[in-house]
């Protein structure tokens, strides 16, 4: 589950890069825009992912831990 999250947050941090620097969204681009049913659902799993990776921040044993 970790890295499933982890590999759909970075998914989302390369779309709102390429939104910041160029005002395209590769997601509504490659799903037929921003309001269709697949772009939302991607949008949603993406936001849940970010929300799962900041339990990365609390674990003792987690990604930030590591030596």
């Amino acid at each position: 589950m970790d890295t499933i999250a982890l590999i759909l947050s970075i998914i989302g941090c390369i779309n709102w890069g390429l939104v910041g620097i160029f005002q395209f969204d590769l997601v509504a681009w490659l799903f037929g825009g921003a309001g269709a049913i697949i772009s939302r659902i991607i949008y949603t799993l993406v936001g849940l992912a970010g929300l799962w990776t900041i339990s990365f921040l609390f674990r003792g044993n987690g990604f930030l831990n590591r030596e």
